[in-house]
């Protein structure tokens, strides 16, 4: 007995959470970096899948006789599934653990993708991108994992890296399908038979992703949530109280709106590219898919570099640092969207879209190194929020500026950035009491600290029944985003212990 009361051995040092305090890139000690692969690689799966289509689009038009209208529909469609999928997994995740969560939901949606061989009509072609998008949900359990699994000073690192390696998809698909369809045309196919054959390749890799993380994968460091809940070291918690602290934070509504500006409009950009340097330079298919990849692909080192100066910019002057990077990236982002959008040359074009696209990727690296401090109870619902956001935000980009022909794409382009520009000022009134915002420091109040913050979601009856001494760990492994400056001022509520102990 006194063998089994003594801590789990984790080859990366933890802290009182058993969350890992190092992020080792290339390791893949269970269960912290071997979720972090795990998470990724599936996300990516799901991101091949969702935009499969595009950069076979000139070829699926002529053999489905597409309008323009009904390619921006279809690209409206693909992302807009996800939109409601995301705030259900982010509850999902908080009551059923990210891996039976995410594995499910990528299991769910691969027959779309099969499906998508099928397509013989704009109807169906919108339908299974529909539904395949739903897919794109996985998103939130992948940075609902990495804030389960990383403590404060490195999840920007952990987020970051496991989103924007995860869409790496965007990109990646750019070069998959072309490639595979030659190969497949090469081999003696007729091209309106190839593009269908080739989408069995991304469906049979989101399906070998899902059972990979329902087999290897582990919800928390100490285990899974079924084993936790039912020896009692995990509480089961109410849906309805999980949804309320989540919904009632406004600090979630406006990431949400913010990240629907930035990974909105990386999506929107997915959708769009390979047709627009296709349509507009005369170029062809395959040039125009490598040229389109190299956005997708920025993400190889763009978001988990957003992630990384998340952390690096809180270690120096804590939350309000995190916030600022933020905005500045996110700004300049939405700068470079118009410049894209009033070039007239493909050297020019290329250059401003790898420069826009490095911004706006970063910035949704920075926007995960906020979310997991916006609530402890409520990880999974503001994950999902602001995860659906950036499905709204590429749902109104698409269906405003480039459904139809009211506007050019290079207008359209130009718009996207300016839409970019004001949705990031909102971030002006992010306020934490105990680490300040981007114009204030913290409150002096005595109850301005991390356990009152995160204390405040719990009820007295559930704090005597010690629901909360998960959040209680979490709000003292978070002292941390005071940053140097303000750790080396004693706050008056630091000389107090807080009564409940």
């Amino acid at each position: 007995m006194e063998e089994e009361s003594q801590p789990p051995k984790f080859a990366l040092p933890v802290d009182s959470e058993h969350k890992a305090t190092e992020f080792r890139l290339f390791s893949v000690a269970a269960p912290h970096m071997r979720a972090f692969h795990l998470s990724w690689i599936s996300f990516l799966a799901c991101f091949v899948s969702s935009f499969a289509a595009a950069p076979l689009l000139p070829i699926i038009r002529d053999n489905l006789n597409l309008t323009s209208t009904d390619i921006g529909n279809a690209g409206i469609a693909s992302v807009s599934g996800a939109v409601f999928a995301r705030i259900a997994m982010g509850t999902a995740c908080d009551l059923f653990g990210p891996r039976l969560a995410s594995s499910s939901l990528i299991l769910l949606t691969a027959p779309a993708v099969y499906f998508s061989s099928i397509a013989s009509s704009p109807t169906s072609f919108l339908l299974v991108r529909f539904f395949t998008g739903f897919s794109l949900a996985t998103f939130v359990s992948t940075q609902f994992w990495m804030s389960s699994m990383f403590s404060a000073p490195v999840v920007g690192a952990a987020n970051g890296f496991a989103g924007g390696w995860g869409n790496l998809g965007g990109g990646a698909t750019q070069l998959l399908m072309p490639l595979v369809f030659s190969v497949i045309r090469d081999i003696g196919a007729v091209k309106f038979t190839a593009w269908r054959i080739a989408f069995f390749i991304p469906a049979l890799f989101q399906t070998l992703s899902a059972f990979a993380v329902l087999i290897f994968g582990q919800d928390m460091p100490d285990g899974n949530f079924h084993r936790l809940q039912k020896s009692g070291e995990k509480p089961k918690d109410k849906f309805s109280w999980v949804f309320y602290y989540g919904v009632t934070n406004y600090r979630g509504w406006i990431l949400a709106l913010t990240y629907g500006y930035c990974f909105g409009v990386e999506l929107t950009v997915d959708n769009i590219i390979a047709e627009y340097f296709y349509d507009r330079f005369n170029l062809k298919l395959h040039t125009a898919g490598m040229i389109a990849a190299s956005s997708g692909l920025a993400n190889l080192f763009s978001r988990p570099g957003g992630g990384l100066l998340s952390d690096v910019m809180a270690k120096r002057y804590g939350m309000r640092g995190r916030l600022w990077a933020l905005w500045v990236v996110q700004t300049l982002g939405g700068i470079f969207c118009v410049i894209l959008g009033q070039v007239g040359t493909l050297s020019a074009s290329i250059f401003v879209m790898i420069a826009f696209s490095i911004l706006v990727q970063a910035a949704c690296g920075l926007t995960f190194g906020v979310v997991p401090f916006v609530s402890r109870r409520s990880l999974g619902v503001v994950s999902g929020m602001t995860g659906g956001g950036g499905n709204v935000g590429a749902v109104l980009t698409q269906l405003i500026f480039f459904r139809g022909s009211r506007y050019s794409k290079e207008t359209g382009i130009t718009l996207m950035g300016i839409m970019m520009i004001c949705c990031s000022l909102p971030l002006f009134l992010i306020y934490f009491p105990q680490w300040g915002g981007m114009f204030c420091g913290p409150s002096t109040k005595t109850h301005a600290t991390e356990e009152e913050y995160y204390m405040s979601e719990w009820k007295s009856n559930e704090k005597e029944n010690g629901f909360h001494l998960a959040s209680l760990k979490f709000a003292e492994n978070s002292v941390s985003e005071r940053g140097v400056k303000a750790d080396n001022v004693t706050r008056p509520s630091d000389q107090t212990s807080p009564a409940h102990v």
